[in-house]
């Protein structure tokens, strides 16, 4: 990790230096104004290569060009976006704080600089930066994959009943993931008594868009991708999401179907229809694996609704068997809970 310390005051400059140095970060970067990061940075060039500097630790009160206009300006630079840049202030004067974070800062620490809160927020800002890199890198594993279908049609990544990735799209995200990180799937079906869903007619076909259409406007973590296959099936792959955001999406999931209360003229067990969904996470590095986390969601999602419907199925996978991970023959026998 590069960290890039600007201030005016030498002996400032000094003092951050030593307490990260004191802190295991080596590679760290001196500026002695503005214009001086503005130049390190290389702020405007057109250039596509990753940024030089993880964080930047940046003084408010500087001549000539202040902090917050550097740190304007180094926002404006689309590859520093994301960059994390503390504020480093001795002033207590409210506004210029509000500035600052107007100007794009992530944070601020304040003089005489205390090395323990400095190398928190430090360490804070870089978890950050990591967490944004790991995403973007999800995402441009999706893009790179949606490019490669090449004169396939359009109409070939989207179902046309739900308006959601088709379902081949997200298994081949879940093939692209790359990482030792929990991974969670989820399936959602509805719980209708007779058939094949989109094959049920039109008013099958309107409570599969309608739920989709609701299930979109759910809020969701960065990366997840959500998928429909032919026979009414929604699938949500989602890297780096624990097992208790995975439940509580596959809870959120299921009380928006439920107070959709679409009419289930099939059932004769409600007057609306009621969903299924199965969460399954896991860690597996091999492609195999991968893919077997998203088929125990679907058979594991097939036998909620078999079993009555109208409930969330949470299982943990476990990828620490011989000759590699693998996912638990036992998946399946853990107890279904059933919601309210």
């Amino acid at each position: 990790m590069r960290i890039l310390v600007v201030d005016d005051s030498e002996d400032s400059r000094d003092i951050a230096e030593a307490a990260l140095l004191s802190a295991g970060y080596a590679d760290i970067v001196t500026a002695a104004s503005g214009w001086e990061a503005i130049q390190i940075l290389d702020v405007g060039r057109t250039a596509d290569e990753n940024p030089s500097v993880d964080v930047v630790l940046l003084d408010i009160l500087m001549p000539e060009m202040d902090g917050i206009e550097t740190c304007a300006r180094i926002r404006n630079d689309p590859r520093y976006a994301d960059l994390p840049i503390i504020m480093v202030t001795a002033l207590d004067d409210v506004t210029s704080l509000s500035n600052a974070f107007v100007a794009g800062a992530t944070d601020y620490v304040t003089k005489p600089v205390n090395r323990i809160e400095l190398v928190a927020r430090v360490r804070a800002a870089l978890r950050l930066k990591q967490e944004l890199d790991r995403r973007h890198a999800r995402e441009l594993e999706l893009l790179t994959f949606l490019s490669s279908w090449g004169d396939r049609r359009a109409s070939e990544l989207i179902d046309e009943t739900t308006g959601l990735f088709a379902g081949e799209v997200a298994e081949a995200y879940l093939s692209a993931f790359d990482g030792d990180e929990a991974i969670s799937v989820i399936a959602l079906t509805l719980d209708r008594q007779n058939g094949n869903p989109t094959n049920g007619g039109g008013e099958a076909k309107t409570a599969i868009a309608s739920a989709a259409h609701a299930v979109r406007r759910l809020p969701a973590a960065v990366g997840l991708v959500a998928a429909a296959y032919k026979n009414g099936m929604l699938i949500f792959v989602a890297p780096e999401l624990g097992a208790e955001l995975a439940r509580k999406l596959g809870e959120d999931l299921h009380a928006t179907v439920q107070k959709l209360r679409l009419p289930n003229s099939e059932s004769a067990v409600s007057d609306y229809v009621t969903a299924s969904v199965a969460v399954i996470t896991g860690r597996a590095k091999r492609h195999i694996d991968r893919i077997q986390l998203l088929t125990q969601a679907i058979a594991a999602v097939q036998q909620a609704a078999t079993a009555g419907g109208n409930r969330v199925a949470v299982f943990s996978a476990d990828a620490a068997g011989k000759g590699g991970n693998r996912i638990s023959e036992n998946l399946l026998r853990k107890e279904i809970g059933t919601t309210a």
